[in-house]
């Protein structure tokens, strides 16, 4: 039996307060029990910019994960940035470098919310900075209700290997971000879109796994979610 692939998952970041002092470290624990339910060794990688190869030497596969911040949108070419727009420097410095390197090595990568965010801003795209702002008729992105429910549903892309993993053609997901893909990036091929025409997936054709979503699947709010942690961590084993 083969051993399990060791992923990589990113960590958020807080300043001093609430559970420290001192600046910390947070991820909630579901990202790494869904990798594990998906048959993968979960370990979380902190924002050391200059060790970002070496922990692509080590791990099988990334997830870089969501979190409630944004992308600098001077990432992007923008010269306005929205009132809501809320930076992470370090974060992002560090989960550009690590998204980027994955890609560069072909390694399978996952992003997830605002990980599919900085996937397409790595490979040249751009976002919308605010969605009420720039999408007319705009589903409420952020939902009220749990996020172990649905929030609307989206549509697959017939073709796509999103499509392929989770097998059937529109599926409920959550919802929470304010930002979303708009350009897409170099070589990236729309997966799945909300009712109102909101980029929910994208993907990268002709590698072992490189996709991003703009939903949170390791809730496992639908079966396909558990289809596609179980597809990245296929592609993980070597």
């Amino acid at each position: 039996m083969s051993r399990a692939p060791l992923i990589g998952i990113t960590l958020d970041s807080e300043e001093p307060g609430g559970y420290s002092k001192s600046p910390w470290y947070a991820l909630r624990q579901n990202y790494a029990a869904a990798v594990a339910a998906a048959g993968g060794t979960p370990i979380m990688l902190p924002h050391e910019v200059e060790e970002a190869g070496r922990y692509l030497d080590l791990i099988d596969g990334l997830v870089v994960t969501g979190g409630a911040f944004d992308v600098d949108p001077a990432m992007f070419g923008a010269t306005e940035r929205h009132a809501t727009v809320k930076l992470k420097t370090r974060r992002t410095q560090f989960e550009y470098a690590v998204t980027q390197g994955a890609i560069e090595r072909d390694l399978p990568l996952l992003g997830i919310c605002g990980g599919q965010q900085l996937m397409n801003v790595v490979l040249g795209g751009t976002l919308i900075q605010h969605i009420p702002d720039e999408v007319p008729n705009a589903l409420a992105h952020e939902q009220k209700n749990p996020p172990s429910e649905p929030g609307h549903t989206v549509k697959f892309a017939r073709g796509t290997r999103l499509a392929d993993i989770v097998g059937v053609a529109e599926m409920g997901v959550n919802t929470s971000h304010h930002q979303a893909a708009k350009a897409t990036g170099r070589d990236v091929v729309v997966n799945a879109i909300a009712p109102d025409g909101v980029i929910e997936g994208i993907e990268l054709k002709g590698r072992r796994f490189c996709i991003g979503v703009q939903w949170h699947p390791e809730y496992f709010v639908a079966e396909g979610d558990r289809r596609l942690l179980a597809a990245f961590i296929a592609a993980s084993r070597r």
